[in-house]
C-alpha cells in the first residue's frame, strides 16, 4: 500500500476510534422515559449555558426506507426544558438557521454531527415564546425538518 493511503487509512481509524469513545459515553433513553438533568450522571454539558429546569423531551433522529426525519417532528415546550436530541441511525445535526427563524434572536449555533447510535444532543430552551424551525443540513433538501413552539410561562 502506497504511503499516502495508509495515512489516510490510519486517520480514518483513529478518527473512528474517537468517536466510538464518545459514542459509548453517550446517554442511552427510552422515548418517552422521563430523562435526567443534562450534565447530570451523563456529564454531557447542555448546549446552551441555560439551566434545565423543566421536562426533557425526547427527539430520535432517522434514516430508514421511508427517509430522513426527525420523530416527533412537531414539538411544543417551555423555556427550561430539555430537548434531547438522539441519533437512532444515519449521521444528522440540529441547526436552527437565522434565515428560518427571521427577526428571532438567541438561536443556538448548529449542532455537531451526531454519528452513534443512541448519541445525544441536549438543547436547553431558552428561547423567546414563538414559533422556531430546525433542519438537519445534510438532509434539509430530503425533508428532515421540525418545528419548535415555544410556549409562554403561565404564572
Amino acid at each position: 500500500m502506497h504511503q499516502k493511503h495508509m495515512r489516510t487509512l490510519l486517520t480514518s481509524f483513529t478518527f473512528c476510534s474517537a468517536l466510538m469513545v464518545v459514542g459509548c459515553k453517550a446517554e442511552k433513553q427510552e422515548e418517552g422515559e422521563k430523562a435526567p438533568t443534562p450534565g447530570a450522571a451523563s456529564g454531557a454539558p447542555a448546549a446552551t449555558g441555560a439551566a434545565a429546569t423543566g421536562d426533557t423531551i425526547l427527539i430520535e433522529t432517522w434514516t430508514d426506507a421511508t427517509g430522513n426525519y426527525f420523530k416527533p417532528n412537531k414539538i411544543e415546550a417551555h423555556r427550561g426544558d430539555v430537548l434531547r436530541y438522539i441519533n437512532k441511525v444515519g449521521v444528522h445535526n440540529v441547526h436552527f438557521l437565522p434565515d428560518s427563524n427571521t427577526i428571532k434572536t438567541g438561536l443556538p449555533p448548529a449542532s455537531e454531527m451526531l454519528q452513534l447510535p443512541d448519541q445525544t444532543y441536549d438543547l436547553v430552551v431558552s428561547l423567546e415564546p414563538g414559533k422556531y424551525y430546525f433542519q438537519c443540513d445534510p438532509h434539509a433538501a430530503l425533508g428532515m425538518k421540525g418545528h419548535l413552539d415555544v410556549e409562554k410561562d403561565e404564572h
